[in-house]
């Protein structure tokens, strides 16, 4: 009864989680473009339109086609989105090409993109305040990886 009820209310979490997922910035899965979203192509995303993109996710993650997504389901569908991604992230910063990405190559990604992003007064610098709004804007301002945003 109790992995009826976990399973259940995973289930319902994806379900449900959906919305968060498809419109989410990039954080932690792959990102879902609002063309995906927007199956009529008129520029807006209706309420059917999310609950159809949430179907067709939740039957992707249901691999034996039962109508419920078992533990193992859940994690080959999260695996498979982590695959995509950092097969995304390989074609955007590998610029030699090699299959491997270099410290310098990641560096100079980063260094053109996230740093002027986040040195918004333009002062070749990053203050607090700076830091703390780009992790806000990434990460919802929260607690990560065990310690507070300023550390």
């Amino acid at each position: 009864m109790k992995n009826v009820l976990v399973i259940t209310g995973l289930s319902v979490a994806i379900a449900v989680g959906g919305v968060s997922f498809a419109l989410a910035q990039n954080q932690g899965g792959m990102r879902h473009k609002f063309s995906q979203i927007d199956a009529d192509g008129d520029g807006k995303i209706t309420q059917s339109e999310m609950q159809e993109h949430r179907a067709a996710q939740f039957a992707e993650a249901d691999a034996d086609g039962n109508g419920a997504l078992s533990t193992q389901e859940m994690i080959d569908h999260r695996m498979n989105r982590m695959r995509d991604r950092v097969a995304y992230m390989m074609e955007k910063m590998d610029a030699d090409g090699d299959g491997e990405l270099s410290m310098e190559e990641m560096q100079k990604r980063k260094k053109g993109n996230m740093f002027s992003q986040m040195d918004t007064d333009g002062d070749g610098a990053i203050s607090a305040e700076e830091f703390k709004a780009m992790r806000g804007k990434y990460h919802g301002g929260g607690m990560h990886h065990g310690g507070s945003m300023m550390e």
